[in-house]
């Protein structure tokens, strides 16, 4: 028995390409999943999918003027977010527009514009990598640069969380306190187009937003107090990441979408049996008054 869990969870651990693919695993998995959190108290949830593939162009522009150079892919990913992010607003502040149409049409734009940039310059394999990603072949830099991306999150959160909470649940009091109330949700996107640059390389741009986002939808299944969710998530994602890495070593199946897919099998064993909302809650509540 002990061997048998020795060679499922431990021994897969003895390859370097498997450890360094785990500690960036755990790290976005502490980063991303309190900003999911907060995009499904906002309302957000869809702006996280069209911010992941706003990045898109700029990690193209990146990979044709340099290759597979992680720190150029992911500033140009940056740049090319926040630009987005910028644009997106002005829209909608000129326009009246709703922010999340303007966000949605300049997805499409920003996922075009990347695909024909990479597809202009590389091969259906170059493509690929960019658009799923390779946890497997992240090397020591990438690490070092995930690694500091999530710290850096993870440190803004916690300077910001205060504004966070307060404009998540009352905006209107956090405009009325402060003429600089902007800044919060401009801090926020900024920290997703961070997350999502340090996930493009290991899950890439089409997946990155699904370690960000199915841990915090799962949570709101077994809590209803925000440490609650961000804890629970996090732990849900580290269980995904992590499960997901092993799935893919023992089976021989792609590691990125065996971590998304572990997730989503998280999410629907949440809706089914969470302690709040879900079908298992809904059967809880219809029977209890026939027991009493």
């Amino acid at each position: 028995m002990l061997d048998l869990l020795n060679a499922w969870f431990v021994s897969p651990f003895d390859y370097g390409f498997m450890r360094r693919a785990v500690v960036g695993g755990l790290a976005l998995s502490l980063a991303a999943p309190p900003l999911g959190v907060f995009l499904v108290l906002r309302g957000m949830s869809l702006i996280g999918d069209a911010m992941a593939h706003a990045i898109l162009p700029g990690v193209a522009l990146g990979f044709l003027l340099a290759g597979f150079s992680l720190p150029i892919m992911s500033i140009g990913g940056v740049l090319f977010g926040l630009m987005v992010a910028l644009l997106a607003g002005a829209v909608s502040k000129m326009g009246g527009q709703r922010e999340d149409a303007a966000m949605a049409s300049f997805f499409i734009i920003s996922l075009a514009a990347g695909v024909m940039l990479i597809s202009l310059g590389g091969s259906s394999v170059d493509l690929t990598h960019v658009l799923f990603g390779s946890i497997l072949a992240i090397n020591s830099t990438a690490l070092l640069l995930i690694a500091g991306i999530s710290t850096l999150i993870v440190l803004i959160l916690a300077v910001v969380f205060r504004a966070l909470v307060v404009e998540c649940l009352d905006p209107l009091f956090l405009r009325g306190q402060s003429r600089r109330s902007g800044w919060v949700h401009s801090v926020f996107l900024g920290l997703l187009v961070l997350n999502l640059t340090a996930g493009f390389q290991t899950l890439g741009t089409l997946m990155a937003v699904g370690l960000m986002m199915l841990p915090a939808t799962s949570a709101r299944f077994w809590s209803k107090r925000l440490e609650g969710l961000i804890g629970i998530a996090i732990v849900l994602a580290m269980v995904a990441s992590t499960g997901g890495l092993l799935l893919s070593f023992h089976l021989d199946i792609p590691s990125g979408p065996s971590i998304i897919l572990l997730a989503g099998f998280g999410y629907l064993f949440s809706a089914l049996f969470g302690r709040y909302h879900s079908l298992a809650a809904k059967l809880r509540r219809k029977t209890t008054p026939l027991a009493a």
